[in-house]
């Protein structure tokens, strides 16, 4: 009997107490498939892929980008859209309108995380059950236009007539609607003069400079914009060439030497857009997710600008400012 036990021991210290290979050997960590789907050939901003990372998902470890780009050509969109539903990704990131209505068309099924404005553009059924494929953030809110003029005309309070830049055919016909309106309404109860100004593709551009140009134009307010965020810097450019002092609706406009921005904190929706995908990575339905606001805005203004088009910036506007640039 003793030796039964004995042998049963040395059995189990022998074999028992090792791992099992058959124990050992887990299933692969599944590698998560993100498609972006831009209109322009602007990668999306760092702070999404440090959104990513910050939540467990590194691109060349646990992630794959498919990225496709329509190098500013809506029309290049659809195929683009297609060929990533037919790759199976996991989720697709569509940080346009454009983006988002092309991919939204090309699959019913594959999650969508959009930055735009859902509803009024009829992606969605409702903020808070969108209903579909498609979630996400808004870029925007309409009613931002008219704070835009509003800070414009406290930072250079001689204004008479404002150029508003504007892209037909960038949002939803609803949205565009409530966005010129409210423009007009800040307008006049600003008392300033307003200019309509169209851009329906960086082609237009030039044409629409002159044209602020020919009419007298002594400021300019650039409307919410996917095509007008990724051409900031020739934006820019053409503004501080025309002397225009200018108001835009994103911090990056100033950074890139722009007058002055007032609008929501696109490094924070990128990163809340992260935050989306990581939530479908990981089992959630589009249809469940709401819609999430704006909630985080900021004033920028550069005073190496103002002080280029030889306006000073009253102390007023810089107390409120969350971001100055001085030099």
């Amino acid at each position: 009997m003793l030796i039964r036990l004995k042998l049963a021991l040395s059995i189990t210290l022998l074999f028992g107490g090792l791992p099992s290979p058959v124990a050992e050997a887990q299933p692969a960590a599944k590698v998560a498939r993100v498609g972006v789907l831009a209109l322009a050939n602007v990668p999306p901003d760092q702070a999404f892929f440090k959104g990513l990372q910050d939540l467990g998902y590194v691109e060349g470890r646990n992630l794959v980008i498919e990225y496709r780009s329509a190098m500013g050509k809506p029309e290049r969109l659809a195929a683009l859209a297609t060929e990533l539903a037919m790759l199976k990704v996991d989720v697709i990131l569509a940080p346009s309108t454009v983006a988002a209505r092309a991919a939204k068309q090309a699959t019913g099924t594959l999650p969508i995380v959009s930055l735009t404005i859902p509803v009024t553009n009829g992606l969605v059924t409702s903020l808070a059950r969108p209903g579909g494929n498609v979630t996400g953030l808004a870029f925007f809110s309409p009613e931002l236009v008219g704070k835009c003029l509003e800070q414009l005309t406290q930072a250079v309070p001689d204004v008479g007539r404002v150029a508003a830049l504007w892209q037909p055919g960038g949002h939803g016909a609803h949205t565009e609607r409530d966005m010129l309106q409210r423009v007009e309404e800040a307008a006049r109860a600003l008392g300033v003069q307003l200019q309509f100004v169209e851009a329906r593709s960086p082609a237009d551009i030039d044409r629409a400079f002159s044209e602020m140009t020919r009419a007298r134009a002594d400021a300019l307010t650039v409307l919410p914009s996917n095509m007008f965020h990724n051409e900031r810097g020739r934006l820019v450019d053409l503004a501080a060439k025309n002397r225009l002092p200018a108001v835009y609706p994103w911090r990056e406009f100033v950074d890139r030497g722009g007058l002055l921005s007032y609008g929501p904190n696109v490094p924070d929706l990128f990163r809340r857009a992260a935050t989306y995908v990581v939530k479908i990575l990981n089992g959630a339905k589009p249809a469940d997710l709401p819609i999430e606001q704006p909630t985080n805005f900021e004033l920028a203004v550069n005073l190496r600008t103002a002080k280029a088009l030889g306006r000073a910036i009253p102390p007023s506007v810089l107390a409120r400012a969350h971001h100055v640039v001085e030099k």
